[in-house]
């Protein structure tokens, strides 16, 4: 149930990732979307889970595979929004990073994650029209997420997550659009 759930998150957030043509920034000083959580609100969920330090121990930094993809939102009125100039997030599909997707996705925040996480996550920014492409990723299982800014810049779409699985050296194509 749980390893369904994280191959679940893990396929919504890697789908952001897709299309050449867009700045790739590795790990670094960027915050991760709404996955880990970013805000101080009193309304953010506390976390069950504790950075498991020995999970994120076996895991590789950087690698050389490649996601690229398109980041878009479409309105319950029907138009489609282009995530231009987002942050895209790949995180490893970790326990961790799953409770923080079960949270995303369920419409609320989670508190901010260990630092020691995001030493393990990789971004990139969205180009004109939503197109980005993630690289030095190592392999294994990611969660890929992103949102979009609602027009009038005051809210943003749901967050958007897929999961994939990538090997050595391959690209991986990631539609991130809900």
């Amino acid at each position: 149930m749980v390893i369904g759930r994280l191959r679940l998150g893990a396929l919504m957030l890697l789908t952001m990732l897709v299309l050449a043509g867009c700045e790739s920034l590795s790990t670094g000083a960027f915050r991760m979307p709404d996955i880990f959580g970013t805000s101080s609100d009193e309304n953010v969920v506390k976390r069950k889970i504790p950075f498991p330090a020995e999970e994120y121990a076996r895991l590789e930094k950087h690698g050389t595979a490649a996601i690229q993809g398109r980041l878009t939102y479409t309105t319950p009125q029907g138009e489609t929004l282009v995530g231009a100039d987002e942050t895209i997030s790949v995180a490893p599909a970790t326990r961790y990073a799953a409770e923080a997707a079960d949270v995303a996705l369920s419409g609320r925040r989670i508190e901010p994650a260990d630092p020691r996480a995001r030493e393990y996550t990789h971004y990139a920014k969205t180009d004109s029209d939503g197109y980005f492409v993630v690289r030095g990723i190592p392999a294994g299982v990611f969660y890929v997420a992103g949102s979009v800014l609602l027009p009038g810049g005051e809210s943003r779409s749901p967050i958007i997550i897929r999961q994939i699985e990538i090997g050595d050296g391959q690209t991986r194509e990631v539609d991130l659009s809900r």
